[in-house]
């Protein structure tokens, strides 16, 4: 990944795009926050308050440059996951194939990991789910502070088992929350100013609703592609309604998700790992954007639901490295394609949306029926064993007769 890094310049590497967004727009917004405010005028600012304490710690490395600094820090922070879903694999009941996952996985993205924060974000995420067994304050409070940087992180606490550990954990998030976020109204201004710029957003070329409408281009649609809000969106007739759809869908994926989990009976040490993988991958899905990098927080949550020798995200995983592949050649390779919605770049989309669409079906099912049918069964095994060295009964008590549903 170094190695590509150094050659990034190449044109099937992007022509030095994937590097750029280091040295020119985060070194940008260092010397804003280096004044003490956000960038509250600029529409690219579109991250919660926590991100400006990620990108401002470059600077902080003496001896390197800005650029150098955050690819040392990115390297550091995917050894620290290493190291971390190591150990966690040596535990009892736990697998090294989660480590192996994240190893292998993450060079599938070629060099862009390192020329973007969200290995960052998504060592909260992963640090937060493998300190719940040890300590529900330290899941939450790490869970917060990657929410206050990117928001998704947030969503590993709910797969949380009900009762005290899982009270214990949220009250300890809202408190780390509150005091970090106060911290950084104190330190900068402007903290809210990304509310603004998120508003704005459109429909992304690469996300579902993009790929639909990029090939509603060959049907005859008269739309086309623009780069704003740092990134390539569509526009013309109906892209807000598009919008609209997926902010409907996303609304919709968090209703299904608080419906498993009341309907939700049975947990085991995995369930926390395997819902978050599954709440995360439907929002990336549903979302208006899915860059490239979102793929790094699938990649990760994977890695954590696969050190789990009872995970029910095995064959989640697998096409989640399907698509991590595909959107590698999809960006930076064959960008121009997708941007100018060729039948070449819109294929590519189609099929990389269709393997995370298909991921995030097959999470949720997964893990609805583990939860479930395993409570089920143990409730007719606990039936069963309760009738044993008893004396036979002329009728079959009520519970093994059905009455009662």
């Amino acid at each position: 990944m170094l190695w590509l890094l150094a050659h990034n310049n190449e044109r099937t590497l992007g022509h030095g795009a994937v590097a750029r967004e280091v040295w020119r727009l985060y070194f940008h917004w260092y010397g804003v926050l280096s004044h003490g405010a956000f960038p509250a005028h600029d529409t690219l600012w579109q991250y919660p308050p926590g991100a400006g304490a990620v990108l401002f710690a470059p600077g902080l490395v003496p001896g390197l440059s800005y650029f150098q600094a955050f690819v040392a820090l990115t390297l550091a922070t995917d050894a620290l996951i290493t190291a971390a879903l190591a150990r966690a694999g040596t535990r009892p009941g736990r697998t090294l194939l989660g480590a192996a996952f994240w190893t292998g996985g993450l060079p599938l993205l070629l060099h862009l990991p390192l020329a973007r924060y969200d290995v960052e974000v998504t060592a909260f995420a992963v640090f937060s789910l493998l300190a719940l067994e040890r300590s529900t304050r330290a899941c939450g409070a790490l869970a917060a502070l990657g929410a206050l940087v990117k928001v998704w992180p947030a969503l590993v606490l709910l797969g949380l088992a009900p009762g005290r550990p899982t009270r214990t954990a949220w009250l300890s998030a809202a408190l780390t929350g509150t005091v970090a976020f106060a911290a950084l109204v104190v330190s900068f201004r402007n903290p809210l100013a990304f509310l603004r710029q998120q508003g704005g957003r459109g429909v992304q070329v690469e996300s579902l609703g993009g790929t639909a409408l990029s090939l509603a281009r060959h049907a005859g649609w008269p739309g086309t592609t623009r780069y704003q809000y740092g990134a390539i969106e569509l526009v013309g007739p109906h892209v807000r309604a598009v919008a609209t759809v997926s902010l409907a869908l996303t609304a919709a994926a968090f209703a299904l998700l608080l419906l498993w989990r009341v309907r939700a009976r049975h947990w085991t040490p995995a369930t926390p790992y395997d819902a978050a993988l599954s709440a995360v991958l439907l929002f990336t899905v549903t979302s208006r954007v899915i860059s490239p990098q979102y793929m790094i927080w699938l990649l990760g949550l994977a890695a954590v639901a696969l050190s789990a020798r009872h995970t029910t995200q095995r064959p989640v995983a697998a096409l989640i490295a399907a698509a991590t592949a595909l959107s590698a050649v999809a960006y930076p390779a064959f960008y121009a394609e997708v941007v100018q919605c060729t039948w070449t770049g819109c294929l590519l989309m189609l099929a990389r949306n269709g393997l995370l669409a298909s991921a995030a079906v097959l999470s949720l099912t997964r893990l609805w029926r583990a939860t479930r049918r395993r409570q089920s069964t143990s409730r007719v095994l606990a039936g069963t064993a309760g009738q044993v060295g008893r004396p036979r009964m002329s009728a079959a008590p009520a519970s093994l007769r059905g009455d009662h549903g």
